[in-house]
């Protein structure tokens, strides 16, 4: 597990966004760090970042924090906490071993009304509770004990409906900006969350904790890696993409992405800051402070309507999407244990090193709904070229290098010796969709059953354009949705690799 130091700070920003945003935070929802910290090493530095994270949030001028939790369900739209003062005593329900946390709430009631009305403005459906006696989540209760122990600051806490989809959160989250506007307040935004969801279904000891699933950590230190570089808007869009691969596909892992980006004007211009990441049962949680700079990785291509009004529908992630993550999850699980997976993964990742000058090359896997193909590019790792899964097909990231001979188009970006090299963009971009047509093909399929494409360049400031030129010659009159993401490095010296999903 990748270590971070919560102790190295990019730079401490205050700017007050026109929103009324003035920090953004991340927190895990498991009770281990308020309760138990001291009975194993991760929880404690989990417990360490909540304090620095507390410390941040009292030296800042907000007046109001707002969470958004996804230990509250909801399924007939939103709800928002009103009861002036909630008091009861949580226990967990996994974990009840661990003790209980009585607590006593300061909310701001007249927040909670104005934000109502918002989302009724926007078409959402929404409605207060202020009552007596409403639990409060389990993610809610330890955020506020541990970021607003002595309620220092009136807080509000919102349902997180388990249907709604992006559009919907990004309305939920653009209501919310009008009472921020219309009170003229200065708030902290937190959401409360796990990263990957799969936890260990029997208890363990403390000190065996560890993140379950190999993949599931390898998606989240790319996901805290993008959110320690500001990327946050990335990281909702990339969300369609995670979380059809981690051990346990939840749409509702996302939403507090979706609507932290739509909080924040749904951009990568933050200074940000991953305080700690640890393993709690299993899942992954982290600690991470995102504060608006204005000088982050910049715009992005948004590949969505920005959505202003809830018009009920729920189609960008749609029914055949959903069913189908469904699918994939119930194959995976009867297929093969973790254990396996993560050895798999683990065999590959030592061959990688082992190689002197980069991956070495995979005979294509076989399998049930799997297809390989000897006229593309053979693997870097133990995976198929493409996946039938339903009526759709799910392609492996393609790259440009050619199946007969290895070499790359255009250029490599680098040589043996790690030396940069010019390239050409357009030539590596025109392979790279010859490839794809070819494993389309090969499939049943074909490039004009294209439905969404996410695109990674290493070079979004040199490269975009010429891809951009060539992307066009091929996808103009097809029309498949797009994401474009800049990354590091991609597994070969390569500059451009694209991942499809078509239908079969």
């Amino acid at each position: 597990m990748r270590s971070w130091n919560g102790n190295v700070v990019k730079g401490q920003v205050r700017a007050v966004t026109e929103s009324g945003v003035i920090k953004s935070i991340v927190v895990p929802a498991h009770p281990h760090p308020y309760l138990v910290p001291e009975q194993n090493e991760g929880w404690g530095r989990l417990r360490a970042a909540f304090d620095s994270a507390r410390e941040e949030i009292e030296n800042s001028d907000a007046d109001l924090l707002i969470i958004y939790s996804t230990l509250w369900p909801s399924i007939i739209g939103h709800q928002i906490q009103a009861d002036p003062n909630p008091e009861w005593i949580f226990v967990d329900h996994d974990f009840h071993d661990v003790g209980s946390i009585p607590y006593s709430f300061d909310i701001d009631s007249k927040f909670a009304e104005a934000w109502d009305e918002a989302n009724k403005k926007r078409g959402l459906q929404s409605r207060t509770v202020a009552y007596h006696g409403f639990p409060i989540d389990g993610g809610s209760v330890v955020a506020l004990k541990l970021l607003n122990p002595d309620n220092r600051i009136p807080a509000v806490i919102c349902s997180s409906n388990i249907y709604s989809n992006r559009s919907e959160t990004t309305v939920l989250a653009k209501a919310c900006l009008d009472a921020l506007k219309e009170q003229g307040r200065k708030a902290v935004a937190v959401v409360v969350m796990s990263l990957s969801n799969r936890m260990f279904t029997e208890p363990i000891d403390a000190s065996d904790d560890k993140i379950h699933s190999l993949k599931d950590d390898e998606w989240n230190n790319k996901i805290l890696e993008f959110l320690g570089d500001g990327r946050l808007e990335d990281v909702a869009q990339l969300s369609r993409n995670i979380h059809s691969q981690i051990r346990v596909q939840k749409v509702v892992s996302f939403k507090p992405m979706w609507w932290l980006s739509g909080m924040n004007g749904q951009h990568n211009n933050f200074t940000g800051r991953v305080l700690a990441y640890e393993a709690l049962h299993g899942a992954g949680g982290g600690v991470v402070i995102l504060d608006p700079s204005g000088d982050g990785v910049g715009d992005k291509e948004y590949d969505e309507d920005d959505v202003e009004f809830y018009q009920g529908d729920r189609s960008v992630l749609d029914s055949v999407m959903a069913e189908t993550i469904a699918e994939e999850e119930v194959q995976i699980e009867s297929e093969e244990s973790s254990e396996d997976i993560e050895t798999s993964l683990l065999m590959a990742l030592a061959k990688e090193q082992q190689s002197e000058h980069g991956p070495e090359l995979w005979e294509p896997t076989e399998g049930d709904g799997q297809h390989s193909t000897e006229k593309a590019p053979k693997p870097v790792g133990p995976y198929p070229h493409a996946r039938k899964v339903g009526d759709l097909l799910y392609l492996s990231g393609v790259g440009p290098r050619q199946a007969d001979s290895n070499d790359i188009p255009g250029g490599p970006i680098k040589d043996e010796e790690g030396e940069t090299l010019d390239y050409d963009i357009e030539a590596q971009t025109k392979a790279c969709i010859e490839n794809v047509k070819t494993i389309l093909e090969t499939s049943g399929s074909s490039l004009d059953n294209v439905l969404d494409v996410t695109s990674f360049l290493i070079d979004m400031d040199r490269d975009f354009k010429g891809y951009n030129k060539v992307y066009g010659e091929y996808f103009a009159e097809i029309g498949a949705t797009r994401t474009t993401l800049a990354v590091r490095a991609l597994p070969t010296p390569i500059a451009v690799e694209l991942k499809v999903i078509a239908k079969a």
